[in-house]
């Protein structure tokens, strides 16, 4: 018989109300209860689901033995290090927090009380990306845009850690090697923080990356591009559909490469379905979760560095205009 996890969601806003859908949904866990400092809203949803409903998640504690955390990126800290130190398992949304030494602590929780920590990098459980990273093996330059129309919410935080986070994990994973150097633009544009921008990175290992991140633009994109000497991969991940360009032989005696192109389509998948099941299945069998508060961490501290140089050109631009 498989074990039983008894599970919570705190915060249910918008995207974590989405949790509890899946929560409630997903094989080996039992959804027992909805936490949300709006006492309306958490007897909302659990009422919909059947379950306990609370405004303070710590009648929680001795009752639940993981929680998914939804709540605004500002509380993500207080939140997930109060359950970790409960020993309860945790499942925190992206940006794992807000500061490195947030993360440092959330981390060294899950450590010393033996807890599982899993940071919301959906993207990593696309299938779109599974096969991507089968085929990345040196890349050398990579080039992500990740577009979309202005939404209200999310802007508690600016481009970097609301839109851009998606793709600096995704390019961290694929690289492997540490960033030795960022720059950044951006701009303001309907909010009080950079709603566009675009970032270079360079990795120790001499790959580079450009990213550009909007939340004002016209249509929704989301594309990767990755040139290894081997090949060219094309990515749609709204589309979910991947690419690959590269030379095999050439073409009759001539010094013209013949080029083989594969494409490939991925069935649509519930991405966060399969991240929150994929943390059900790690409690249940005590492996290892697939996106850590490792990968959260560094995500997290090349997004600073990327805001860090995009307050400094912002600064500039200021400064000529004075």
């Amino acid at each position: 018989m498989t074990q039983e996890v008894r599970t919570a969601v705190i915060g249910v806003g918008h995207f974590g109300n989405y949790h509890a859908e899946k929560f409630a949904r997903v094989k080996g866990s039992n959804l027992v209860a909805i936490a949300d400092i709006d006492v309306e809203r958490a007897k909302e949803v659990g009422d919909q689901y059947g379950v306990e409903a609370v405004s303070d998640y710590r009648k929680l504690y001795g009752s639940v033995d993981a929680v998914g955390v939804a709540v605004p990126t500002s509380a993500h800290f207080e939140v997930a290090l109060d359950f970790l130190n409960q020993g309860i398992h945790v499942l925190v949304e992206k940006p794992i927090t807000e500061k490195i030494d947030s993360a440092d602590q959330l981390i060294e929780a899950a450590t010393r009380n033996d807890v599982l920590l899993q940071v919301g990098h959906i993207e990593r459980f696309t299938g779109v990306y599974t096969s991507l990273a089968e085929h990345v093996t040196r890349p050398l330059y990579i080039e992500c845009h990740r577009i979309a129309p202005f939404l209200t919410r999310g802007t508690d935080v600016n481009i970097i850690l609301d839109v851009m986070i998606h793709d600096i994990d995704l390019i961290l994973a694929l690289v492997d090697a540490p960033v030795t150097s960022v720059s950044a633009i951006g701009a303001p544009v309907l909010s009080e923080s950079e709603d566009i921008a675009n970032a270079r990175l360079e990795f120790a290992n001499g790959c580079v990356a450009t990213i550009t991140a909007s939340r004002v633009s016209l249509k929704t994109e989301r594309k990767m591009r990755i040139f290894q000497p081997d090949c060219y991969i094309s990515v749609d991940f709204k589309e979910s559909k991947m690419t690959r360009l590269s030379a095999e032989g050439y073409l009759g005696q001539s010094h013209l490469p013949k080029i083989n192109r594969s494409e490939w389509s991925f069935p649509e998948t519930d991405s966060l379905e399969l991240e929150i099941a994929a943390f059900v299945e790690a409690i249940v069998e005590r492996t290892p979760v697939k996106v850590g508060g490792v990968a959260g961490r560094n995500a997290l501290q090349t997004a600073i560095m990327i805001s860090d140089s995009l307050q400094e050109h912002r600064r500039l631009v200021e400064a000529s205009y004075k």
